[in-house]
């Protein structure tokens, strides 16, 4: 059994997608179908891959652009939170919102996570759900016990967390679900972000001055 994850950066706002692969199966999920459908399906092809699972963290625009694209390409279902469906189907106009161009129509779910947390399986790939809104309403973060990581979406970067000037941001919902969902995972935990570079738990805890300014004032 050997995981490998791949991340491409896509799109206008530098989006992290990430691709974990199932190397003895040869089948892969993707988390965040960033923009470029064409992209990730090469990358696929180029691992000898087959995308049979299409995550996504949260639906604004440059987390779910290119789900419509490859769930044609690969035949793959979506998964995404109920929560998340207004901005689903939003998403043409969220291109306004913004300040570019109509976007096109996202792909319909193929199945609506809850806040209960489950483990979503795909050969030897598990993976458990974290309810982390706060950032959007019906964000998930999607972590891997076996390999002592999470994707975290837009809810906690290296140096910094989830912007929550959007409607529906929360920052205190954010904190709470940082301080309740990721940093227990343990601070060897990876984080593998939505955004610039990976980062770890316990980097975090120590270093990141939100998190910090969050704590002094409880």
């Amino acid at each position: 059994m050997a995981i490998k994850i791949l991340q491409l950066t896509l799109g206008a706002v530098a989006t992290n997608a990430y691709m974990v692969g199932d190397t003895d199966t040869k089948q892969a999920l993707v988390i965040d179908p960033v923009d470029d459908a064409d992209a990730l399906y090469a990358a696929a092809n180029k691992e000898g891959w087959s995308i049979e699972l299409i995550l996504a963290t949260h639906a604004h625009f440059d987390h779910v652009l290119a789900s419509k694209g490859l769930k044609e390409l690969t035949g793959a279902p979506f998964y995404i939170h109920e929560e998340c469906v207004p901005w689903l189907e939003q998403l043409p106009s969220q291109g306004r919102m913004f300040g570019l161009p109509p976007f096109p129509e996202a792909a319909t779910p193929d199945r609506l996570l809850t806040s209960e947390s489950e483990t979503i399986e795909l050969g030897s790939i598990k993976l458990k759900t974290l309810y982390t809104p706060g950032h959007a309403p019906g964000h998930i973060s999607f972590y891997m016990a076996d390999e002592q990581l999470v994707f975290s979406g837009d809810t906690l970067f290296a140096g910094s967390i989830g912007r929550t000037d959007l409607p529906g941001g929360d920052y205190d919902l954010l904190m709470q679900s940082i301080f309740k969902h990721l940093l227990p995972l343990g601070d060897e935990t990876q984080v593998l972000a939505g955004h610039m570079q990976n980062t770890s738990i316990g980097r975090e805890r120590q270093t990141n001055p939100f998190l910090l300014d969050y704590l002094e004032k409880q």
